[in-house]
């Protein structure tokens, strides 16, 4: 491997001919998040070579900073960072045109078309070997767990059903999550399941390795790698399924409840929680009134429902203010169905810790009452329920009532029996899930909405 990590010379000329190319294929990815705004330039974070394009494929590492105007009502805003595996081939084969970003007319690539690598085993496959020999490229560090073996020569496959990430799976036995979108900083998708690993936590499959750079001294984490779950079935996926053939779901749901609370009791032993009292509880509360009022005026079918809704947020201040206190501690901060495993062997399995990529990495690492993940995943049973024609609230509330018994069951726990908590912690959800799908699945909203209607009730249960 060589490698350039400079943005002037080869480097500077290398980007020089990719910005036209980038500028119109980055908009059209799943995962680039400043959709409808223009890209303006590009500011090179890191280049470095993995393969020199001399021979039939070359192999690129790109930090690249985007530019582009804030959005409506933003403040100016340095550009977010994105992580690019760009190949170079004389002519793409037919299999990957759909990796395909465009063909170069100058600099070092000119003539070569350059494609989205990950798309290609090659490419992939020189990841994972850097992973297994803990490969130090240019300032890229490739570090894995000496206690867990990678097997030379496993073939790389690219998993299509990704949204914010890419994910590549190598012969059954590992998958790489690489972070397109990447911020400096300590990532919770690697620092929640090492610290797991550490506590011996079986729910969720320890870091194998992982890939880390230091750009200007701060560290960004941009890949990790885990044990592939091989036969697993999705949460989602078997959700919908037991559905479609009129199943219940009651005891898949309270052993997911169950793995939940093993999750939530090891994350408290590994690292440090603390307590909220009223100042805290009140700085929470004013956060989820400001979503809510900023909600109400986007999506104006919320606004009969605000004040009701404003009423699951003074109630928790209220208990505040009379002493009330609760116990807040690393979460996993995006816990829905589609965050969940089962194996074959039945055992539940949850999986990216990432928290909700769109807020601050500082707020997904700071520490929450655990019924934030718990209200999560109640609000994912009820989007279930709502995907069948024709619905079924009936199977929701059997699901929500199993999970939080299966939760009681492993943690002592019912969060039931906070249901002010619970009921503040869920409103705030459903908000969030109206303006998301207001303006990116119109037909979705009245999901949210018929919770809405439930959650304004004066009664919180």
């Amino acid at each position: 491997m060589a490698e350039t990590v400079t943005p002037s010379g080869t480097s500077g000329s290398l980007l020089i001919s990719l910005e036209p190319l980038l500028r119109a294929w980055l908009p059209r990815q799943r995962w680039f998040a400043g959709k409808g705004r223009p890209i303006t330039g590009f500011t090179p974070v890191t280049v470095t070579e993995l393969l020199p394009p001399d021979g039939r494929l070359g192999l690129h590492h790109l930090l690249l900073r985007v530019h582009q105007p804030p959005a409506p009502g933003a403040p100016p805003h340095p550009g977010d960072c994105y992580q690019l595996l760009v190949g170079a081939r004389e002519a793409l084969p037919p299999r990957l045109a759909p990796a395909l970003i465009g063909h170069v007319t100058e600099g070092p690539l000119a003539g070569r078309t350059v494609y989205d690598a990950l798309y290609d085993p090659r490419p992939a496959e020189v990841l994972l070997e850097a992973l297994r020999t803990r490969a130090r490229v240019g300032g890229l560090r490739f570090e894995r767990d000496p206690r867990q073996e990678i097997r030379a020569g496993l073939v790389a496959r690219l998993m299509t059903a990704e949204q914010s990430n890419s994910s590549v799976v190598y012969g059954d036995t590992f998958i790489l999550k690489l972070l397109r979108r990447v911020v400096p900083g300590v990532n919770p998708d690697l620092e929640l399941p090492l610290a797991l690993a550490r506590e011996g936590c079986p729910r969720v499959p320890a870091p194998t390795g992982w890939l880390h750079a230091e750009p200007g001294g701060e560290p960004y984490v941009l890949a990790v790698l885990q044990p592939y779950v091989s036969g697993a079935s999705d949460g989602w996926e078997l959700a919908l399924r037991e559905l479609a053939k009129g199943e219940d779901f009651v005891a898949e749901a309270r052993a997911l409840g169950r793995a939940t609370a093993e999750v939530h009791t090891a994350l408290a032993r590994a690292l440090p929680a603390v307590t909220l009292g009223h100042a805290q509880l009140e700085l929470l509360v004013d956060g989820m009134t400001e979503r809510l009022a900023a909600a109400a005026q986007a999506v104006p079918a919320l606004r009969p429902y605000e004040r009701g809704l404003r009423s699951a947020y003074t109630a928790l201040a209220d208990l505040a203010a009379e002493g009330r206190t609760w116990t807040a501690q690393r979460v996993h901060g995006d816990l829905h169905l589609g965050q969940c495993l089962r194996s074959p062997s039945g055992e539940w399995a949850l999986i990216d810790f990432e928290g909700e990529p769109a807020r601050p990495l500082a707020e997904r690492r700071m520490p929450q009452p655990p019924v934030r993940d718990i209200a999560g995943m109640l609000r994912s049973f009820d989007y279930a329920a709502h995907a069948t024609t024709p619905p079924a609230p009936d199977w929701a509330h059997s699901c929500r009532a199993a999970y939080c018994s299966g939760y009681a069951e492993a943690s002592g726990r019912d969060p039931r029996t906070d249901p002010v908590l619970l009921r503040a912690y869920e409103t705030d959800k459903a908000v969030y899930e109206v303006v998301y799908e207001a303006r990116h699945r119109p037909d979705w909203l009245p999901v949210p909405l018929s919770a809405i209607r439930r959650l304004a009730a004066s009664d919180p249960t």
